[in-house]
């Protein structure tokens, strides 16, 4: 090395003191703030870490579960939650469902630890290659640990997600964490978890899906809108034809497999609210009582088993009685051009002039073996003509065919006219006097004609009117049909139970069973006279009248309840006591408010359907009192039974072992009356002797066979029942029953307008009783009331009630008596 060469050597080893010393420095600086940066991810970490929730989260795996509610023969009528999930073991799910899951989410998910950063960067090149998100980079892991926490999408949220992650996959294990994946994942339309969303879509069980169903689910979790078979149906079939390539790639399938499930047809069902579709008022009921005895946090998170009594057959034919009926009803009352009737085809919004014309007159091709209507559709119809003699309008259904709509299925579309009976007025002769060419209808298929197979119409309105039924057994007190109104999507008014109105000549039953253990008989002379109320305090002035306007003088209480004479009924209430007969109405499960007048005698105050149907069960029932009872048992998600009802019933009951019963006045003050000793004398749940309830249910036997309840005649058997009409005909109820099933129908418009002339209890409500009755009946043998103990029978005169000859058949009728009470010839 020349001199030169050490010397520049030297001269740049040679570091300025000055300049040590801020090298120096500058070290220390670095250091120390990598150790600081380093203590900060230390502590942010261990901070994020304590912020997590703890891995029994997962461990103790207790999620939101629905609640289903089940009819008494074991099928879904209600769902309540607020995530439907339903979770399943892992040995419940087949190997294939994981399989495609983990091939269309997580490919390596059996590989990896939880953070896939290979997956990650393929599916990102992937998606840009395709030009949209078809591959997720989120594993399984990611996503179970993401579905505990929140989603908002900030760094400090990823850095908890990816920790929990990594603390997942050190404590659980693979099949445990595709377990709660499984269960967890969103699949659209409420549905979470692979169980809830096989239902949705397929109504299957998980054993029950073909492979490729299960590529449709496995496909959701990316975007469960965009791909659901319900509503994207091609978008549904490319994602899980994807899937389906992913599981050859991945050696789960082989290409034939996949091939085979590409051309299976898939059935997928409209997602639909089960709570709308089996029995929506029993179901709403249902669950506003769940809700109130074990609060919205049980009812929507805990999953209970409700079993509950309806009886799903009852239901069905419930609904069909009551739909029929009132369509009947509003019929009645005349033709209402409503929106979209009446109206000129030319006139309605359509793109061009010939787009109307080809909307009504094209013909399509139906498939082979399915007709182009279906039966009780409503569709709307264009009317083009009106045909030959027999006054037929001609009509086509846009898109779907023509057909006609015969005289005798328009002859009821008067103009309304609510002063006017049905019966006596003019009806339509020409179907020209209502429509005419062009005009738009609504019309509901009803068939083929015999003969041409034309397809038949008829004119369709939304009825406007009302009603609700309800069915149980008197014996259980089960309630097996509860119908609320016509249309449940359009009003959820129960009015089989939330709807207060005045029952009219209903209520007289229990003024009378009252009367009976007062000691009345059903041949004690009652009056049928003219009667006048003044209360001279306020100048008010009552004058009943009988619903025919005369009065027949001395009738027994048997005349008095098979006429509904309401004179006889005002002068009862009158001798027995108006706080006594409240008290008595009390002891039948009449909860309502009661007014303390005469005129609760006639079914003044207003009480609901259910609280009539379960007292006039108490007749049949030999005097017990059980219901109404809709839930038979209330199980929790762990097997404990928390309610159990064989015949307890469900709405409050009043002590029966009390003498006193506290009454509430119109003008607030309380008042205590006492029932007698023989009815505070009487077993729990006997709410009136047997004997008592037998009589009654001699005397509204006769109501069916000789009075307002003769309709119910044509169910051909035993059977008792009384009809209530309110005034100007506002309420139109009939409530009748045989000794195994009690039906009460009440009828009416929600603002309480009349229904029309002539349109009662007998004409509105027993037609749709008798429809229902005959439905639920049919394969079932008549029966007989069975006969208490304390009874004795004799020939009576009807008029005069006394006894005659056992040979006398003409104004004479067999009377039950309380035994030792009956009218003996020649003596009392």
């Amino acid at each position: 090395m020349s001199l030169r060469d050490s010397i520049i050597i030297k001269n740049i080893k040679y570091i300025p003191p000055r300049l040590k010393k801020l090298r120096k420095v500058l070290g220390y600086i670095v250091v120390s703030a990598a150790t600081a940066i380093l203590l900060f991810l230390i502590a942010y970490y261990y901070y994020l870490s304590s912020t997590l929730p703890p891995l029994t989260t997962l461990t103790n795996y207790r999620p939101d579960i629905v609640t289903k509610a089940y009819s008494d023969d074991g099928i879904l009528i209600g769902e309540f939650f607020l995530k439907r999930r339903e979770v399943v073991p892992l040995s419940m799910i087949p190997e294939r469902l994981v399989q495609a899951f983990v091939s269309a989410e997580d490919g390596r998910f059996f590989e990896h630890e939880g953070l896939d950063f290979i997956s990650i960067l393929r599916a990102l090149f992937k998606n840009i290659m395709v030009g949209e998100v078809v591959q997720g980079g989120s594993t399984i892991t990611q996503q179970v640990a993401k579905s505990i926490l929140s989603s908002e999408r900030t760094l400090r949220r990823k850095t908890r997600e990816a920790i929990l992650t990594y603390r997942i996959e050190k404590e659980l294990s693979k099949d445990e964490i595709v377990h709660l994946y499984l269960n967890e994942i969103y699949l659209g339309h409420g549905a979470y978890g692979v169980k809830a969303a096989a239902h949705n879509y397929f109504r299957k069980e998980l054993e029950e899906l073909n492979l490729a169903e299960m590529a449709v689910l496995a496909g959701l979790p990316q975007a469960p809108s965009r791909y659901s078979p319900a509503v994207n149906p091609e978008m549904a079939t490319e994602r899980e034809f994807y899937v389906l390539y992913r599981m050859v790639e991945d050696g789960y399938i082989n290409i034939v497999e996949a091939t085979d499930a590409m051309n299976i047809a898939l059935k997928v069902y409209p997602v639909d609210d089960v709570n709308s579709r089996e029995a929506p008022y029993f179901t709403e009921h249902i669950r506003r009582y769940l809700e109130k005895t074990y609060g919205s946090g049980m009812l929507y998170r805990e999953g209970l088993t409700v079993q509950t009594t309806l009886k799903l057959g009852m239901q069905k034919s419930a609904q069909r009685a009551l739909a029929k009926g009132l369509a009947d009803l509003d019929r009645r009352q005349g033709f209402r051009k409503v929106e979209g009737q009446g109206e000129w085809a030319g006139q309605m919004e359509w793109k061009n002039e010939g787009e109307w014309i080809d909307y009504f007159t094209r013909m399509t091709d139906a498939e082979p073996g399915r007709p182009a209507f279906e039966a009780g559709t409503i569709y709307k119809g264009m009317v083009t003509g009106f045909g030959g003699p027999k006054k037929e309008t001609l009509i086509t259904v846009g898109g779907l065919g023509s057909g006609i709509i015969p005289l005798s299925d328009i002859w009821w579309a008067r103009k309304p006219d609510p002063e006017t009976d049905f019966f006596s007025a003019p009806h339509v002769k020409d179907p020209s006097e209502i429509f005419f060419e062009g005009e738009i209808i609504s019309v509901r298929f009803e068939g083929l004609r015999k003969g041409d197979r034309e397809p038949l119409f008829s004119l369709y309105q939304e009825p406007e009117v009302q009603g609700a039924i309800l069915a149980m057994e008197p014996e259980s007190g089960f309630v097996r049909a509860m119908v609320g109104g016509l249309d449940f999507k359009k009003s959820k008014f129960n009015r089989a139970v939330q709807s207060l109105r005045q029952p009219g000549s209903a209520f007289k039953p229990i003024l009378y069973a009252a009367a009976l253990d007062k000691g009345y008989s059903p041949v004690s002379i009652l009056t049928d006279k003219p009667f006048v109320y003044r209360d001279n305090s306020n100048g008010y002035l009552w004058e009943p009248k009988n619903y025919d306007g005369r009065f027949l003088g001395p009738v027994t209480l048997r005349t008095a309840l098979v006429q509904s004479r309401n004179i006889p009924a005002i002068m009862t209430a009158k001798d027995i006591g108006i706080d006594y007969l409240i008290s008595y109405a009390r002891r039948m499960g009449i909860s309502s408010w009661l007014a303390r007048d005469l005129s609760l005698s006639l079914g003044s105050s207003a009480i609901s359907l259910a609280e009539l149907t379960s007292a006039y069960a108490i007749f049949p029932a030999g005097g017990l009192n059980k219901g109404p009872v809709v839930i038979r048992s209330v199980v929790d998600r762990d097997g404990r039974v928390l309610e159990e009802n064989n015949s307890a019933p469900l709405r409050e009951t009043y002590d029966n072992k009390s003498r006193e019963v506290v009454i509430k006045s119109a003008t607030g003050e309380k008042k205590e009356t006492s029932l007698p000793e023989e009815l505070t004398a009487l077993p729990e749940w006997q709410a009136i002797s047997p004997q008592t309830a037998y009589i009654m249910t001699c005397l509204m036997r006769g109501v069916v066979r000789d009075g307002t309840g003769k309709r119910a005649k044509a169910l051909g058997r035993p059977v008792g029942g009384k009809t209530g009409t309110t005034d100007d005909n506002r309420d139109a109820w009939f409530v009748g029953f045989t000794p195994s099933l009690v039906a009460g129908v009440w009828v009416g418009f929600d603002d309480r307008k009349p229904l029309g002339k002539k349109e009662t209890g007998s004409r509105a409500a027993a037609p749709i009783f008798v429809d229902f009755m005959k439905d639920v009946l049919r394969d079932m043998p008549p029966e007989e009331f069975p006969v208490p103990g304390g009874i004795e029978f004799a020939r009576v005169d009807v008029r005069t009630g006394r006894a005659v000859p056992s040979y006398r058949k003409e104004g004479a009728v067999e009377e039950c008596f309380r035994e030792g009470s009956a009218p003996r010839r020649g003596g009392r």
